[in-house]
């Protein structure tokens, strides 16, 4: 029987294989969503946002803090969470400097910090649904020994 189709939309559900697609998802529309001609520098719609000042800013951290709602979802400590919390705050304060905002924002990327937490956690936690060069691994047997 052939293999269900991999739809380029992101399933809601709420399996970590799920989840980890998603969040690479919205990292990549925020951190790294087209590269600059003539470089190797990829920008996303955090810097973007950053340009329209003050509103900007609070705009590309509210999006920004989805990640850590589905971080959340997944039971992950208080602690990630803060840093999480701390990195997408630290980013808004970064944008929140008119015009120039966009400059610091442009080398702190939050939300692919952001991500690399819940990869960890999900690695730890959800091994079965880890992922390699993206494809689903499946998970390890582990066979009694006599």
């Amino acid at each position: 029987m052939d293999p269900e189709p991999r739809s380029a939309f992101p399933s809601l559900a709420s399996d970590p294989a799920s989840v980890r697609q998603r969040v690479e998802g919205m990292e990549r529309i925020l951190e790294r969503l087209f590269v600059i001609p003539g470089t190797n520098r990829t920008v996303g719609l955090d810097v973007i946002l950053d340009l329209v000042p003050f509103l900007g800013s609070t705009a590309g951290a509210v999006i920004g803090a989805y990640l850590a709602w589905e971080a959340r979802n997944l039971g992950m400590s208080k602690w990630q969470l803060a840093k999480m919390g701390g990195n997408i705050g630290f980013d808004w304060l970064l944008g929140m400097i008119p015009w120039v905002g966009a400059v610091p924002d442009f080398l702190f990327r939050s939300n692919t910090r952001n991500l690399r937490i819940i990869k960890r956690h999900l690695d730890k936690h959800h091994a079965a649904g880890a992922m390699i060069e993206g494809e689903a691994r499946p998970a390890r047997e582990v066979t009694p020994s006599a």
